[in-house]
Formats: C-alpha cells, sequence, structure tokens
C-alpha cells in the first residue's frame, strides 16, 4: 500500500501545484491513499469549507492541520460537518471537530487510520500531552484499521523524533509538519514505523516560508510588526511516499519528493 502525505499547503501556490503535481504523483507511485496538511492553505493562514471541498474533489481522502487550524473563523461552526479535516486531536476537548479519521482506499476498501497531533514545545495555546493522547487515540483507531499515519505538528525537531520512538512498532508512519523547511532524516525506524522530522512546504520557496522576503526582513531588521503576504513564486510540491503492508500495518519504506513546476511538468 502507497500513501502520499503533503506537507504544508500555503496559499493559492501551494493549492495551485497540488492540482497540477497530483494526478501525476499518484499515476507514477501508485498512490492508495492521500494525506495534505492544509491549515495554510487560505491565503497562507487558515482553511475554509470550500477549500476543503477542493482539496476532497481533488481525491486527497484526509486533511490534517495545527495552529492555524481556527483562523478563517467562518470554518468553525462547519468543522465538525467535515470528518476527513482533523485538527490536533490534544487540542481541548471542546474544541470543534476531531483529532483522528478513518477513512478506506479507493480501490481495495482498505482502512487507513490518520492521527493527528501538535507539540506543545515552543507551541502557544493550551493542549494535552501529545503522547498520551496518542495512546488513548491509537487504542480506538486499532480496532478500525490496521495501517496508521501520524501527522506530528510541532515546532521542535526533538519533540517530533521523540514521537517517532515512541509510535515505533505502532503505526506505519510519523510525519512532521510545521515549519515548512523540509528534513531530509527519512528513514524506517527499528520496529516498523516509517519517519521524516518535516516534509516541507507544498507552496513558494522563493518566500520565508512561504511568506514574501521583503516583509520579513523588515520585521527582522527593524523589529515593527508587519503584515504578511503570502509569496507567488518558486512553487513547489512537497510530499513523503509510505510504502505500508496492509498486512501487519508497518512500513517497508519511505520516499521524500521536493518537485519545482519544471519537475512536476517532466512527470
Amino acid at each position: 500500500m502507497k500513501i502520499l502525505v503533503i506537507g504544508d499547503v500555503v496559499g493559492g501556490p501551494g493549492r495551485a501545484i497540488v492540482k497540477k503535481a497530483l494526478p501525476k504523483v499518484v499515476a507514477r507511485h501508485g498512490i492508495d491513499f492521500t494525506i495534505a496538511n492544509v491549515e495554510n492553505a487560505a491565503g497562507g493562514f487558515g482553511i475554509t469549507k470550500e477549500i476543503c471541498d477542493e482539496f476532497l474533489d481533488l481525491g486527497v481522502d484526509c486533511l490534517t492541520s495545527g495552529n492555524h487550524v481556527w483562523d478563517k473563523k467562518e470554518l468553525i461552526p462547519v468543522a465538525d460537518f467535515i470528518p476527513q479535516l482533523l485538527r490536533p486531536a490534544n487540542y481541548p476537548r471542546r474544541q470543534p471537530g476531531k483529532g483522528a479519521f478513518v477513512g478506506k482506499t479507493k480501490k481495495t476498501g482498505v482502512p487507513v487510520g490518520v492521527l493527528n497531533l501538535s507539540g506543545r514545545v515552543f507551541m502557544n495555546g493550551a493542549m494535552d500531552c501529545p503522547f498520551a493522547r496518542a495512546d488513548e487515540e491509537l487504542a480506538k483507531l486499532k480496532a478500525e484499521a490496521k495501517v496508521i499515519v501520524v501527522d506530528m505538528h510541532a515546532e521542535a525537531t526533538s519533540e517530533k523524533m521523540a514521537m517517532g520512538y515512541y509510535l515505533d512498532g505502532q503505526v506505519a508512519a510519523v510525519v512532521g509538519t510545521h515549519t515548512h523547511v523540509p528534513t531530509c532524516d527519512q528513514r524506517v525506524f527499528a520496529r516498523g514505523t516509517a519517519y521524516c522530522t518535516d516534509i516541507g512546504m507544498t507552496g513558494p520557496y522563493d518566500s520565508v516560508i512561504g511568506v514574501e522576503t521583503s516583509t520579513i526582513l523588515l520585521r527582522f531588521t527593524t523589529g515593527m510588526p508587519h503584515r504578511f503576504e503570502t509569496a507567488k513564486h518558486d512553487p513547489r510540491f512537497a510530499a513523503v511516499v509510505v510504502d505500508a503492508d496492509p498486512e501487519s500495518g508497518r512500513a517497508r519504506g519511505i520516499e521524500r519528493m521536493l518537485l519545482s513546476e519544471a519537475d512536476v511538468a517532466a512527470l
């Protein structure tokens, strides 16, 4: 089974390259199930129902998020009606939405579980321990799916890696999102869990993590607040492909990709 996990989709440029790349990547790699982190898909901050529908219509099976999930307030009253859209499971229980989802592969109907977690190191907001919540949620997910993928949305690389080792042998993959900078440490741990500290951003790379460079430079050099504007140029498609055994639920491999528009055109 091949599972595609797309890193943080940022704004219109990110959505545009997903539209171009997704069908080609699915065909090239024989993808069975697709997950995308979409918390920055609406203008670089937040997500709307309309954009969720856009991803689902493209064939994305599950949408994960993180600290920007509620930036577009219009999502709040409808979040409970979009089961494929997750917010971190260790957010306060009174928040709308859920942190886990079980979907099925389109061709064979094999269940795939997805768990969305948030780190706490350098992250704002009240949230529960992600390790304890992972135990709780996995106890329920394992009753429905053998293959489970965890999106660990966190700032600290150490916290992401700790989660990878903590869940080694229990899930098919633990992949990191949030920092928008791809890491090249993809591997399969000893007990069969695929891991990558950060998939990277799917969006404009002529930027500072998706924001216009000039704005960020002014903020750093003057210390004054400036409105963030999503950058527009050099969009790239950042993702990993996890090769999972549907019988054991363990990973056999993980491949990382960072595709430019030229790379996508050449597929």
